[in-house]
C-alpha cells in the first residue's frame, strides 16, 4: 500500500485520480479548498495559494510518509490579452505555480523515500503546442509548472526524489467547459484520472525531470 496526496480532488481529474487509487488499496490524502467527502479518502481543506493554509496540511499530515504527490489544484482565466490585469496574472503564477512550488516545500519532510511528485500540467504549457486566444495567462503559468518539474528533479532528484510533469490535453471536465464552451473532450476525467494513478505509483520507475504529453487532441 502507498501514500498518495491528490489536491484538487473534489472534482474532476483530481477525484477520479483519488478514487482510483482508493480502490486499489492505496492510503489517500486528499485536498480541496472547501470541505468535502471522498469515498474510501482522508479529506482535507487546502488552498495551495495560502502559506498558513499550506503549512497546516503539513502539520495535519505529520507521520504520514508520502510514496507519491499529485498537484492536480489550479485555475483558468479566460479573458483577451488587452484585458488582462496584474491581479490576473497574480493569480494565475500562484495558483499553477509559486504555490505548487512552495507547497512541495512545505511537504518534503513529508515525503518517503524516492517519493514521485506528479505535476498535472497542461498542453497549454507544453512548448510547441497550439495555444488559444484568451488563454495567454494560464497557458504561461502552466508552461511555468512544468518548468518545476525539470528543476526540481535538478536541485533534489540527489536526495532520491523524482519530479514529473504531465501535460494533459482535452479532458471533459468543468474547466475545459470554461476554456472552449460547447467543445466535447475524446477523453473523459475518469479515464484520466485512472491514467496520472498509474503514473503516480510507476512513472518514476522510467522517466524523472520530464514534461510529458498526455493528450488525443488539444483542445
Amino acid at each position: 500500500m502507498k501514500h498518495i496526496l491528490v489536491t484538487g480532488a473534489s472534482r474532476g481529474i483530481g477525484r477520479e485520480t483519488a478514487l482510483a487509487l482508493a480502490a486499489d488499496g492505496h492510503a489517500v490524502y486528499a485536498t480541496s479548498r472547501a470541505p468535502f467527502k471522498l469515498e474510501g479518502c482522508q479529506t482535507y481543506v487546502l488552498d495551495h495559494c495560502s502559506a498558513e493554509s499550506r503549512a497546516d496540511l503539513a502539520l495535519r499530515l505529520d507521520g504520514v510518509a508520502l510514496d507519491g504527490v499529485v498537484l492536480n489544484a489550479g485555475a483558468l482565466v479566460n479573458k483577451p490579452f488587452t484585458e488582462l490585469t496584474e491581479a490576473d496574472f497574480n493569480h494565475m503564477g500562484s495558483a499553477n505555480w509559486s504555490g505548487h512550488a512552495l507547497l512541495v516545500q512545505n511537504l518534503l519532510p513529508r515525503y518517503a523515500p524516492g517519493g514521485h511528485t506528479v505535476f498535472i500540467s497542461s498542453m497549454g504549457g507544453y512548448q510547441g503546442a497550439s495555444k488559444f486566444p484568451g488563454l495567454l495567462a494560464y497557458a504561461t503559468s502552466k508552461m511555468a509548472m512544468a518548468g518545476l518539474a525539470e528543476s526540481l528533479q535538478a536541485e533534489l532528484g540527489s536526495d532520491g526524489l523524482v519530479f514529473n510533469a504531465l501535460c494533459l490535453g482535452a479532458v471533459q471536465t468543468e474547466m475545459l467547459a470554461e476554456a472552449f464552451p460547447g467543445y466535447t473532450a475524446p477523453v473523459t476525467s475518469k479515464t484520466m484520472g485512472s491514467a496520472i494513478a498509474r503514473f503516480v505509483l510507476h512513472g518514476h520507475e522510467t522517466q524523472a525531470g520530464q514534461v510529458i504529453p498526455l493528450t488525443k487532441s488539444n483542445p
